[in-house]
Order: C-alpha cells, then sequence, then structure tokens
C-alpha cells in the first residue's frame, strides 16, 4: 500500500486546487512545498528580511521571490505556501474564449471550463474595487482611455481581495490597518479587509489577500490534507502502478532526505519547476523515459512588458496605495496593427515606508510618523510620481527549455531558454507604443526599460507552457486532463499545461483548468 493516495508538488493555483478537491474527495494527499509558510509577521520588509529563493540551495536562501535569468529573459516567480498566490496582485480574470478555438485539446473548451471557472471565483471571493475606492492610478488610465478614444475598453478588473464597501480614503491616515474590518471566511480563516496598504507583491499585511493558503489550502488541509513547507522535490520514480517522490528538506539549518510513494502524483511546481523536473527524470536520472519529446516546447512569457511613466507633480499616482493592479484596457481584440493584448495599471510597494512602519511597529507614534512620512512621500518623493504600465499579450510562444551546462559550472546542469524575440515582437512594440500614448495624454513620460532599447531583454511574471496540453503525445505533453502520455497517473496541474499565450493575467485559468482535472481524478465527471 502506498504512503499517500496523491501527492501534490507545489501549492500554487494549480496544486492547491488539486490537494483540496482530492482531500475533500477523501483521498490521502500529501503537499510538498519547497518554500516557506509566511505570516505577516515574517513578510520581508527591510534588507536583511529573506527575498530571495535559491532552488540549488534552499538551506541558505528560502525567501520570497525566486528570480530566474536566462538568455535574454528573466522570469519571477513565487516561492512558499500559496505559491504564485503571494506575490501576484491579485488580479483573476478568465481567458478570452477565442483563445480556445485552436490549439487545445478538443475536449477543452470555452464551454467545458465555464464551470470551473465558476467555481475557483467562489473560492477566491472575485470582486471588483468598490465604487468610490479608485486609486490614482486607475484614476489616471480612466482619464488617458477616454481620451484617447478607449473609454469602451476600459474595465474595472476583477479581483481575488476582501473590500469593504464603506472603506474610504477620506479618512485619518486611510491607509491604517486599525481600519480593517476583520471577519472570517468560509474555511474558517480570520482576514480583514482591504485598507489600501499596497503591498500586494510583498504579503498582505491585513490579510485581505485571498490568498491560497486562506481558502484551498486552508480547506485542503480542514480535510486532512498534509502540507510540508521547505520540501524541494528532486526526483519522481514509478514504483508500483503509482510514483515514489524524493525530496531534500530544510532541517536545522541543512538539507536532509527523504521520500513517499503515492497512487498519484500531481506536478505543479509551476512552468519552470514542473518542465525543469521533468527533464530532469527523464534526460538526466532516466526514471521517466516515456514523456513526449514535446517536453519543454510552447513556452511563453505571456508578453509580459512593464514601463515607467513618470508625471508632473500636478498628476497625482500614489504609486505605493491602493491595490496594485485596479483596472485595464481591453485590446484582445486585435484592432492595434493586429496585436492582442491588455494593458493594467500598476504599481509598486513603499519600501522605505514598509522598513520603517516595520521597525516602529504598530504604537500611536508609529501610526503619526508613518503618516507625516507619506505626506511628505507625496510631495517630495519622485518615485511616488511613477506609474509602472503592465501588458500582457499573445507571443508567438515558440519558446523552449532544456538542460545545458552552463558556461561557468560546466559539471552541473541548469535549465536553459530558448527563446528569440523575432517572432514576436509586434505585440511587444504595440504594447510599448500603447503605453506611451497613454502616459503623453495625461501629461506623463513614458521611458523605456534599457534592456529592452538594447537588448531586448524582457521579464515575465505570468510563465506559461514547457508540459502543453494536447490531443496526443506527439503534439504535446499531457492529455486534456493533465496526465502526461506514456506515465499513467502522473499529472500536471499549473500554467505549464497551457499550450499558447492567453494574454491575460492567467492565475484564473491555471486554477479553472485544475478544477476540471481534479473533477476527472475524483471522478465527480468523466474523462
Amino acid at each position: 500500500m502506498a504512503d499517500y493516495d496523491a501527492i501534490v508538488v507545489g501549492s500554487g493555483f494549480g496544486g492547491a486546487v488539486t490537494a483540496c478537491r482530492l482531500a475533500e474527495s477523501g483521498a490521502r494527499v500529501l503537499v510538498l512545498e519547497r518554500g516557506r509558510r509566511w505570516t505577516p509577521e515574517t513578510y520581508p520588509r527591510t534588507v536583511t528580511d529573506p527575498w530571495f529563493f535559491d532552488d540549488r540551495r534552499p538551506d541558505r536562501c528560502n525567501g520570497w521571490l525566486d528570480m530566474r535569468f536566462f538568455k535574454g529573459m528573466m522570469v519571477a516567480q513565487g516561492a512558499g505556501v500559496g505559491g504564485g498566490s503571494l506575490s501576484y496582485a491579485s488580479v483573476v480574470m478568465a481567458a478570452d474564449d477565442e483563445r480556445f478555438e485552436s490549439g487545445w485539446p478538443e475536449e477543452v473548451t470555452a464551454g467545458a471550463l465555464a464551470p470551473y471557472y465558476d467555481r475557483a471565483r467562489r473560492m477566491l471571493d472575485a470582486q471588483t474595487l468598490p465604487q468610490g475606492q479608485e486609486t490614482d492610478r486607475a484614476a489616471i488610465l480612466r482619464r488617458a482611455a477616454e481620451r484617447l478614444g478607449y473609454a469602451e475598453r476600459y474595465e474595472r478588473v476583477p479581483l481575488a481581495v476582501a473590500f469593504d464597501p464603506h472603506y474610504t480614503y477620506d479618512q485619518p491616515d486611510p491607509i491604517d490597518p486599525r481600519h480593517a474590518r476583520h471577519f472570517t471566511n468560509a474555511q474558517g480563516v480570520t482576514q480583514a479587509t482591504c485598507v489600501h496598504l499596497g503591498n500586494c507583491h510583498i504579503g498582505c499585511d491585513v490579510k485581505a489577500k485571498n490568498t491560497l493558503d486562506f481558502n484551498y489550502l486552508a480547506a485542503a488541509e480542514a480535510k486532512g490534507a498534509e502540507v510540508r513547507p521547505l520540501h524541494t522535490v528532486r526526483l519522481v520514480e514509478p514504483a508500483g502502478s503509482g510514483y515514489k517522490v524524493h525530496w531534500q528538506c530544510v532541517e536545522d539549518g541543512g538539507l536532509t532526505s527523504g521520500s513517499a510513494t503515492a497512487d498519484k502524483v500531481v506536478l505543479a511546481a509551476g512552468s519552470l519547476g514542473t518542465t525543469e523536473l521533468l527533464l530532469r527524470c527523464r534526460d538526466q536520472h532516466g526514471t521517466l523515459p516515456n514523456v513526449s519529446e514535446r517536453l519543454g516546447e510552447s513556452w511563453s512569457p505571456n508578453a509580459n512588458f512593464m514601463t515607467p511613466a513618470f508625471y508632473p507633480e500636478s498628476v497625482k499616482v500614489n504609486q505605493g496605495i491602493g491595490p496594485l493592479i485596479a483596472s485595464g484596457l481591453n485590446f484582445m481584440d486585435g484592432e492595434i496593427g493586429g496585436q492582442r493584448f491588455y494593458v493594467e495599471d500598476d504599481g509598486f510597494p513603499n519600501v522605505l515606508l514598509n522598513a520603517l512602519s516595520a521597525r516602529l511597529g504598530g504604537t500611536w507614534f508609529a501610526r503619526f510618523f508613518r503618516d507625516r512620512l507619506r505626506r511628505g512621500l507625496d510631495e517630495m518623493n519622485p518615485a511616488d510620481r511613477v506609474m509602472l504600465w503592465l501588458g500582457e499579450g499573445v507571443d508567438a510562444g515558440d519558446g523552449r527549455l532544456r538542460l545545458g551546462r552552463p558556461m561557468l559550472a560546466p559539471w552541473r546542469k541548469s535549465v536553459k531558454l530558448d527563446w528569440n524575440v523575432k517572432e514576436s515582437r509586434a505585440v511587444f512594440d504595440a504594447i510599448v507604443e500603447t503605453h506611451k500614448r497613454l502616459s503623453e495624454v495625461e501629461g506623463g513620460r513614458a521611458k523605456v526599460p534599457p534592456f529592452w532599447r538594447w537588448f531586448k531583454w524582457l521579464t515575465s511574471v505570468h510563465p506559461l507552457g514547457g508540459c502543453a496540453m494536447a490531443d496526443s503525445a506527439t503534439g504535446g505533453v499531457v492529455d486534456h486532463c493533465g496526465e502526461v502520455f506514456g506515465h499513467p497517473n502522473l499529472y500536471v496541474a499549473d500554467g505549464a499545461v497551457i499550450p499558447r499565450p492567453i494574454g491575460r493575467n492567467p492565475a484564473l485559468t491555471i486554477a479553472a483548468l485544475a478544477e476540471r482535472s481534479a473533477a476527472i481524478m475524483t471522478g465527480e465527471r468523466q474523462a
């Protein structure tokens, strides 16, 4: 008898959903997460806090973000119980129906996914920013859209955030946590409503952000699932009709090894993590030899592009206040040069404000000092007049992940990315030009990042593909259920299965696909 009915590797939007539904069906579930179990008390705030994660030495470096550097591309990933939900901007929107019209298994259609989108929305409590709480950045986007004739493209984006409809900026020190209203969510977890702190990317101090540890994972644990943080999976091998999973665990400042068996294994370590694990199992260790030759292909950065824009003092930006993304412009119809993309307002946490707040604590003096500091920053800090325009779109989706030997460390193998921007250049040019126009019409000045201007290097926070869904192993790595071709009872349930860029924030689509796969695994629906 196997140690578990199912082992889930990773706890992001694919892993958390799958673990929850399997546990609810009565399965014995083990979730292995490489990162920590973060709490508001341990979120990184100062320069000495653990910000970065290093997959090679998780005992020494197990912080908030895993930054991967490839030729022409940097990819940022979350690390912790809750996966990418810890650091994403809380945007939960469905992909456009037409994105499923080609390139997917015939069973996966917009209509087939609709009930699973709804299920995920309910669990994540998706809602838009209430009226009267518009951020200054969202107002800039809205006004710019109106002036450029794009008013019909403007929309408030759905967010996985608990809002208080009675919250207002017209109160003393509006971003003070004391204005948060506490409540108990459907999974019995204590949360509070959003007070627009602007820390969405680095951990919500009041627990207003509906991260996966507050819903799907909480529900899974309530049904007996075991979640083990600081466990990095290194190898999967067949064991009877199931699999044996080998890991390294951070313990007492060092690394210890362990393993367990399961009837089913679900890989949900993200596009890079899952693809790398399968590459190592197939090509380096030889434990999963039947994985498709398409492994690593169809990789996409989802055409992510960020452009900072600088505004004069007459334009209120307040880049570090409010939900960091609240609104968007939909250009997915291809009207601009035939390119399909989506533009959002974005911000970044005020690191100085956060660092000082962390040191001062929650005393009356801290509130007084924070309020005075914030007002001073509003008036004299150049960074507070910077807005980040975020773009995402439909690129060529022709990247390829593979194992290779680093030039400076030829004795070991690491993941390499083959990515040529040439076939995707048009969509990035369209995004950049739109960012410029939106900035200029409101008196701003967009500054295209020099790494793009000089080298055409990119940054992605939405890596997709590598284990593409397909009708057969000749076209991809997994079938429409997420089961790996050639290896029964081995599944992939994360962004790696998405076979083509979707051009919008992918979190909800990943969750919906995982909901559908889990429903098939548990027998709730037929394959």
